[in-house]
Order: structure tokens, then C-alpha cells, then sequence
């Protein structure tokens, strides 16, 4: 049970990230076939995940990338303000 709960934190935090660092708009048939090895690619993280902070590194990245998606939208809302 511990390493399924391991494997979905790990995906879900991959999700999150991608979303905020790297996602762009694409079909949805291209955006299913990232996610499908996104996934695949979070069962290596979860065998890594046992002995290394796999998790705490992508809760790290997603707080870095939230904050920084949270100036970009203030900036971008004073540089309106300002015109």
C-alpha cells in the first residue's frame, strides 16, 4: 500500500511541475501520450524514490515554480496597471 501511495505522490507532483514549468498547449492526443510516460517514467522514481528524497525534491520544484508563476502574474499585472 506504501508504494502505491508513493508512486501516485510522485505522479502527481510530476503532473504539477510539468504544468507549471513546461506544459504547452497541444492536442489532447499528444497531452494523453506525454502523461502515459510521465507516469511510466514515475515507476523508476518510485523504485528510486525508497532510498533517495525523490518526493521532497518535487515538492521543492513545485513550490519554486508556483511562487515564480505567482510574480509573473503580478508583474505582468503592474506593466497593464502602468500603461
Amino acid at each position: 500500500m506504501g508504494m502505491w501511495l508513493l508512486y501516485f505522490t510522485i505522479v502527481a507532483l510530476s503532473i504539477l511541475v510539468y504544468k507549471l514549468g513546461f506544459a504547452q498547449k497541444l492536442p489532447l492526443g499528444k497531452s494523453i501520450v506525454i502523461y502515459i510516460f510521465l507516469a511510466a517514467g514515475c515507476t523508476i522514481l518510485t523504485a528510486l524514490g525508497i532510498f533517495l528524497p525523490i518526493t521532497e525534491g518535487l515538492v521543492v520544484a513545485a513550490l519554486i515554480l508556483i511562487i515564480y508563476k505567482i510574480r509573473l502574474r503580478q508583474s505582468k499585472k503592474q506593466q497593464v496597471e502602468a500603461k
